[in-house]
Parts: C-alpha cells; structure tokens; sequence
C-alpha cells in the first residue's frame, strides 16, 4: 500500500489483502518470508543483546537520579531501545531492503526477482553497495527513535498496569502465568499503537525510498521521496497503509514480547 501506484494506495488494508489473495492466493501475502525469518535471527540476537545490557546499566546508572521507578523503567527501557536498535540497523537494512523488493515485485514498475540472491546481486550491479544501505541514514535517525519509544511505552505500561493490579512494591503474592502473559500482551499492544501513529510517515518515506525507482535522474533521496510522495496525495499519502501497520505493530509486539518473556523465564534456574 506504501508503494503501489494508483487504485492499490487508496484501498483499504482488507481490500488489499483479498486481492492478493485472489491473484497470487497464500503465498503472495507470505513474499519474502522466508529471507525475513531466517535472515532476521542473527539481527534479532544482536538487537536483543545490546537491549539487556544497556537496559540494565540505564536502570543500575538512573540510581543517581531523583525519579520514581516507574519512569526509571522507562528511562532504561527506551535508552536501551535507543542502543539496540543503531546497534542492529547495520545489519538490518540491507536484510529490509532485500525483503521489501521480494514483497513488491509484481506490482506496476516493480522488477521481478529469482530469490533474495537475485536482488542483491542486481541491486549491487546497478547500484554497488550503496545500494543495499538505501534510507540506512532515515532508519537510523527514525528506528532508533521509535525502539526507543516502543520499548519506552512497554516498560511504563507494563510498571502502570502491574500497580493497578495490586502488585505495588512489597507485595508478596506473586502473579500467575496467566495474568503475566496477559499483561505483557496487553502492554505490548499499548506499545505498537504509539510506536505507529508517530512512525508511520516515516516508515511510508523509507520504504518508498528503498524499493521505488522513478525518480527520473540522480540518485534517489529522502527529500526527493518526500516531495514525489507529497506531489501525488498529498499530507495523507504520508499514512498510507496505516491500519495494517498498527495491526501489524500491535501483533507483532504482542507474540515478541510474550515469547521473549517467557524464554527469559525458562532460562532462569530454579532457587534451590
């Protein structure tokens, strides 16, 4: 919806996917998946890693500082959002870029492609490396922001929700695996809807930026997008494919957050 030309832009999330559906039927909605999933592991574990380590010296460092706890979670939480995701945008745009073309090909203007070595063997011909670090510079200046704000919202919701549960500071019960499932769910939900209504702009520029070509001469660029973008739909052509991305960021914070838990629960060793 980001990218494509005409009627595809101004239909709805719903819409969009029955036609994809009716042209390419179950794997057209799953392009790219597999370059996603298993080109994604290495990424995740870099980004996960540095979040853990810098969230618990934020947290350790914020000691110092005249705060309650709940904004010192997060304080920790967005610092090491902030840290994770520069660490990791190395890493993974290039991995976006490959997977966004793979999502794409077929549409009007759009090039095809044999697999994820096809486009970047023909991105790096046409355009050398560069070419796979398209809008690394607007992912970096915008990602970070928004880990940020994303595990941010996370921590302080999860902090707000657990208090109103009755499990303030000195409590003795301990929740059930129930009511910790469903409240990190909830305060991932929480966390994908702010985390999208501020990012979506920014995310419609970058991903028109790293697959679209037709900019006439010179190399494409945030400022050039940004006016193409603005010259056909206007202010609203910058929310383009905002239901599905709120979906999409809600879910998909929802299923990391609870599977990232509960691992970290299962690695930790019983007290003897």
């Amino acid at each position: 919806m980001q990218v494509a030309e005409g009627g595809l832009s101004h239909m709805s999330g719903f819409v969009v996917f029955r036609k994809i559906l009716r042209s390419d039927g179950i794997p057209g909605v799953f392009r790219g998946f597999g370059t996603s999933a298993v080109g994604a592991l290495p990424g995740r574990i870099l980004a996960l890693t540095s979040l853990e380590i810098s969230k618990e010296m934020a947290f350790k460092y914020s000691e110092h500082f005249d705060m309650s706890e709940a904004s010192r979670i997060a304080v920790a939480n967005g610092v090491a959002g902030l840290v994770s995701s520069t660490f990791s945008s190395s890493y993974s745009v290039p991995l976006d870029v490959v997977c966004q073309r793979l999502m794409v090909q077929g549409l009007p203007g759009m090039q095809t492609y044999r697999g994820p070595f096809d486009v970047i063997n023909k991105v790096v011909r046409s355009e050398g490396l560069r070419g796979l670090y398209r809008g690394f510079g607007i992912t970096l200046l915008t990602q970070s922001p928004a880990s940020a704000l994303w595990w941010s919202s996370y921590g302080g919701a999860q902090h707000a929700i657990w208090r109103s549960l009755g499990y303030g500071n000195g409590t003795q019960k301990k929740p059930s695996h129930t009511e910790l499932v469903a409240v990190q769910a909830t305060a991932g939900t929480i966390a994908g809807a702010c985390s999208s209504i501020i990012t979506t702009p920014i995310d419609t520029i970058k991903t028109r930026l790293q697959v679209m070509d037709n900019y006439g001469s010179g190399r494409p660029s945030v400022m050039k997008t940004t006016r193409l973008l603005l010259r056909e739909e206007g202010w609203r052509g910058l929310y383009r494919g905002f239901g599905p991305r709120f979906l999409n960021m809600s879910l998909w914070g929802t299923s990391m957050i609870v599977t990232y838990e509960l691992i970290k629960r299962l690695s930790v060793k019983p007290e003897q």
